[in-house]
């Protein structure tokens, strides 16, 4: 597992760190379980991001700068902490999704189905054809089939001779994976294991009433907006929107004339996503360059330009569940919003409006355990939090917490930026006992993981208007 605090902890209870490399900020953010089941921050770094566009590592000498200030800023703030191992994000307009289907007919139908067999069949899928250029980052099994007997949640233990699956295949554009590897590595960091960005929110921010209800994730980042979208139990399907909150930010300096750092500052202080609820007659004064005359913005200007961007990236969000015909009202759990831009003033009413679905703010803190830092509560943090629950669900499959800090060990060596994912993920699966493997079926360990979290009070968003000094 990540490294142990050998100052303060014990074995049982590992230090994960989660890694978040986004477009505007980077974050590692230590965290360990309690006895409640909640985790507690010991150690919160971030670090402005400069080397990093629509979620893709273009300058790896500034993103390894960028995480090395991260980390002193989270070695700062717990002196004691060692971080030799992350948990990292990964997004960007380069990631896809695609469906496919798997079987297998068994040797010996004498037999229970076993974990080895479906390590097969996952395993199997790895050979999909997919573009030159791309790789598999997962493959997420939906539901399983056993002779006749369709949608499966656990196939182990039954028997049958025929076992196969319907499965939800990631992918992704080599380079960029490779430009994320060999910054983590360059910055002295082992790279535990790469998780789809909007999977680590929905782990942060939805419970398992939300799992079967039927939601969708909707993480509006700085540089993309992540889309994650679950049905009767299942993830139906992933997408990175190429649009999120530097587009908005971008959009305001240009069709205001104003800098960048002003825009920004507009944006978060007076901005909405409904320009019918800005306040008409408000203007904001913006000092004036270089002895020229002070500038006046309207408020109500400021609005439609923030609510036409965030209209398109919805617009895209319905296409998607248009994709997989969960468009109506078959999402019981509507639409949760996450990520640094999901704290737009209105934003909840406006995707209500473009949508036709019910939609609320997903924050982590459930999750936490008192006396952290109030600002990990922000919902820019999701993607963070679920990187560490990630790791937690990891290492809580296994039985013996001393076979989780053995396999860490083993794992340390087997990352370099130029290996085949694919070859990786199956070395992990060789090195575990059949009956204790960490990489099972990923929607049962999605289903557990989900099913040990509480319910969580959702804090609504504050619609209170606009105040204006």
């Amino acid at each position: 597992m990540t490294q142990l605090n050998k100052h303060t902890m014990s074995k049982e209870a590992p230090i994960i760190v989660g890694l978040d490399i986004g477009t505007t900020k980077i974050a590692a953010i230590a965290g360990r379980k309690n006895e409640f089941g909640k985790l507690e921050i010991l150690g919160f770094g971030r670090a402005n991001s400069y080397g990093v566009q629509h979620g893709m590592v273009l300058n790896i000498d500034q993103t390894i700068k960028a995480i090395h200030s991260a980390l002193e800023n989270c070695y700062a703030s717990n002196p004691n902490l060692v971080v030799e191992e992350v948990y990292v994000g990964i997004a960007g307009h380069h990631i896809k999704s695609l469906q496919t289907r798997g079987d297998i007919v068994r040797n010996d139908t004498e037999t229970e189905i076993s974990q080895k067999e479906i390590d097969q069949l996952i395993n199997d899928q790895y050979k999909t054809y997919i573009p030159a250029g791309d790789q598999i980052i997962d493959v997420i099994p939906q539901e399983y089939t056993v002779d006749s007997i369709p949608n499966i949640a656990d196939p182990i233990g039954m028997a049958g001779v025929k076992v196969g699956a319907n499965f939800h295949i990631i992918t992704g554009d080599k380079n960029a994976i490779r430009n994320i590897n060999r910054s983590v590595e360059k910055a002295g960091l082992v790279t535990k294991d790469l998780v789809l960005q909007p999977l680590a929110s929905a782990a942060a921010v939805m419970c398992d009433q939300d799992l079967e209800a039927g939601v969708a994730i909707v993480d509006i980042g700085g540089g993309t907006t992540d889309l994650a979208v679950f049905y009767e139990g299942i993830l139906k399907h992933t997408a990175v929107i190429p649009y999120g909150g530097e587009n908005i930010t971008n959009d305001i300096k240009n069709g205001l004339g104003v800098l960048k750092t002003q825009a920004e500052q507009m944006k978060v202080q007076f901005g909405s996503a409904l320009a019918d609820e800005a306040i008409t007659n408000a203007f904001i004064t913006i000092p004036g360059l270089r002895g020229q005359h002070p500038k006046e913005i309207s408020v109500k200007n400021l609005a439609h330009i923030i609510q036409a961007r965030m209209q398109e990236i919805l617009d895209f969000v319905v296409y998607h569940l248009k994709q997989v015909g969960l468009d109506n009202k078959l999402l019981n759990g509507g639409i949760i919003l996450t990520g640094g831009g999901s704290q737009l003033k209105h934003l909840m009413q406006l995707t209500e409006y473009v949508t036709g679905i019910n939609a609320r703010i997903g924050y982590p803190n459930e999750h936490l355990a008192g006396g952290h830092l109030e600002e990990l509560m922000k919902p820019m943090y999701a993607t963070c939090i679920g990187l560490i629950l990630k790791g937690y669900n990891d290492y809580e499959n296994i039985e013996h917490p001393a076979e989780a800090v053995e396999m860490a060990t083993a794992d340390r060596n087997m990352y370099t930026p130029d290996d085949d994912y694919r070859q990786e993920k199956t070395e992990k699966r060789k090195k575990q006992k059949p009956e204790k493997s960490i990489n099972v079926d990923s929607r049962k360990k999605l289903k557990e993981f989900l099913d040990r979290m509480k319910s969580g009070l959702i804090n609504m968003f504050d619609d209170g208007d606009t105040q204006l000094n």
